[in-house]
């Protein structure tokens, strides 16, 4: 039987939610690998909303994360809070900015940031319960700041961006420089960590990345 994995989204969109193409290839892999998919996101606003065309914010349009995180899972998706990591084998999480914005503040506020309650729950019990933990792009940053006390200390990548990895220190964490398709596995604490549009190109390395994300993942749930 498949590994069942929760993927964590942040709404729906690179600028202000999850992005797409790192969500899309990270099912796609998951998938191919017949595993169960649960798709997830906090039942929120977003922080904000911006125009994909001329990158500016909104003002005024409200959006909802569970709502445009349905576009990207076909609808096919569930609260956050309905989610726990004893009803799921692994957890993953990709990037954009909305992992910086509605899981968690760090957009904002930097290494003071607060993360998303049903997000702090669902990675402190993944690591608690022993559940491999994937985090692509911009995302280490939220589990960076959920995990960063714990012993052993958790080693995560966002690539070589000199001022996220010394947040990520800043929380408590260690930072890997890590080129765009390799990963970080963080075999201890059973996290791994890839740079994904952090660095790449396009989808091609995007791809390459999480290709090797998920399958370590899933190796590691056992």
């Amino acid at each position: 039987m498949g590994k069942r994995v929760a993927v964590v989204l942040s709404g729906c969109g690179f600028l202000d939610g999850a992005e797409i193409h790192e969500a899309v290839i990270t099912l796609l892999h998951l998938d191919r690998a017949g595993a169960e998919i649960v798709c997830c996101a906090p039942e929120i606003p977003q922080a904000d909303v911006v125009n994909h065309v001329c990158k500016e914010k909104q003002a005024g349009e409200k959006r909802r994360v569970l709502i445009e995180s349905a576009r990207i899972a076909r609808g096919r998706i569930k609260p956050l809070s309905e989610v726990s990591a004893g009803a799921v084998d692994a957890v993953i999480l990709p990037g954009g900015f909305g992992a910086a914005k509605n899981l968690c503040t760090f957009a904002a506020a930097g290494p003071a940031c607060e993360v998303n309650g049903d997000v702090a729950r669902l990675l402190r019990d993944a690591r608690k319960t022993g559940k491999p933990i994937g985090v692509i792009c911009i995302a280490p940053v939220v589990a960076a700041k959920v995990l960063g006390g714990v012993e052993p200390k958790v080693s995560l990548t966002i690539g070589n961006d000199a001022e996220t990895a010394k947040a990520i220190e800043a929380m408590g964490a260690r930072h890997v420089n890590c080129a765009v398709d390799q990963i970080v596995t963080d075999e201890a604490n059973k996290i791994v960590s890839t740079p994904a549009y952090m660095l790449a190109r396009g989808p091609a390395d995007v791809d390459a990345g999480v290709g090797k994300l998920v399958a370590k993942v899933l190796q590691l749930c056992g």
